[in-house]
This record gives C-alpha cells, sequence and structure tokens, in this order.
C-alpha cells in the first residue's frame, strides 16, 4: 500500500469510528463509549480502535468536535444565505428543529444529552461542551442583537431572556420527542418558536 493510500485509508477508519461514536453518544452517553463495544460493532481489534485515539477522554472529545461539525453542516451552514437578523435566527430555528425532526442521530440532539451527562462535572470533556454551547448562544445572541438593531424585535428585548426562551424551546422539543415519543413535539415547537419570533 502506498503512503498516500495508507494516509486516507486511516483517515476513512478514524472516521468510521467517530461516526459509530456519534450515533452510541447521542442515544446511551458519552460514558456509553467503550473500546470493546467499538471494536465489536466495526469489526476491528480493541488495539486498532484504540491506536487512533490513546485514551478514552481523547476519543470522547473527538466525539464532541465531530457532533458540532455535524451541527454546523446541518443548522448553520445550511442557512449560511438567509440575510442576518431576523430573517436568519427565524432560518436557523427552522433549521434546528428539522435537524430533530428528521431523526439525524439516534438519540436526538447530542448536545442536550451531552450537557445533562456532564452538567455536573468537571475536565475537559465538559469544558468542551460547555465552551461549544457558550459560542452557539453567542452566534444567536448577535442575531437577536442585529434584529433589536434593526426595529424587527422591540428595543427593550433583553437578548439574554431571548436566547434562555429559545433554548428551552429546544430542550423541551428534544425531551418530548425522545422520551415521551410525541408525535407532536416538532409542530409544538414551531408555534412556540412562531410566537417568540414574529413574521
Amino acid at each position: 500500500m502506498s503512503p498516500r493510500n495508507s494516509v486516507l485509508e486511516t483517515r476513512h477508519t478514524r472516521r468510521r469510528i467517530l461516526d459509530r461514536s456519534l450515533a452510541i453518544a447521542s442515544a446511551e452517553g458519552l460514558e456509553g463509549l467503550t473500546i470493546g463495544r467499538l471494536a465489536t460493532d466495526l469489526g476491528m481489534s480493541k488495539a486498532g480502535v484504540l491506536g487512533h485515539f490513546g485514551t478514552k477522554e481523547t476519543l470522547q472529545l473527538a466525539v464532541v468536535d465531530a457532533a458540532a461539525e455535524l451541527f454546523n453542516e446541518e443548522v448553520p451552514q445550511r442557512v449560511r444565505d438567509v440575510p442576518l437578523g431576523l430573517p436568519r435566527l427565524r432560518a436557523l430555528c427552522e433549521a434546528w428543529v428539522s435537524h430533530l425532526e428528521r431523526g439525524v442521530l439516534p438519540g436526538g440532539c447530542f448536545f442536550t444529552a451531552a450537557a445533562t451527562e456532564f452538567d455536573g462535572r468537571e475536565g475537559p470533556v465538559r469544558d468542551a461542551i460547555a465552551g461549544l454551547n457558550t459560542l452557539w448562544q453567542r452566534d444567536l445572541r448577535l442575531h437577536v442583537q442585529r434584529a433589536i438593531a434593526a426595529g424587527d424585535l422591540p428595543g427593550d428585548t433583553d437578548p439574554d431572556q431571548f436566547i434562555y426562551d429559545i433554548v428551552g424551546i429546544m430542550l423541551a422539543l428534544n425531551h418530548f420527542q425522545q422520551l415521551q415519543h410525541d408525535p407532536l413535539a416538532t409542530s409544538r415547537a414551531r408555534r412556540a418558536l412562531t410566537r417568540l419570533l414574529p413574521a
């Protein structure tokens, strides 16, 4: 095998491990990831899986990064051509709902599950999850502020409260969809967002 093919094969194998890890972690949590489970699922040796990441924590951090990449493709990138401010905010929220509605991951929203799993802990994995959530909320807040400046939202709108309400709706959507199997969960989320984000 040529060096180039070897590098491509290594990348492909790493991607397979991450894709399977992300699916497991979305449904069973990051602590549900074990080298043995992944090796069995992927038809690899434990040493083969471990060789790509070294430690369980390194694997968990790589899965968090993979989840962020997937979310970026599914939500912000899908609406990158929508005008900034309220139109972009509406489009981001709809793409977010659609991401969950289509069941892209078997466990629903990866970051909702991961945040619940790690919110009372300390360490690099918890910090990575918290940091990505903070960045996402910062991006949403910028669009709220643009909408206020443009007069599309009332001047006395509290951006932090607004983001709190959006995140609350999305947490509720994930809860009712995943735990309650409510077939009306996405339509209820859309109605709540419509009340919050005027046409």
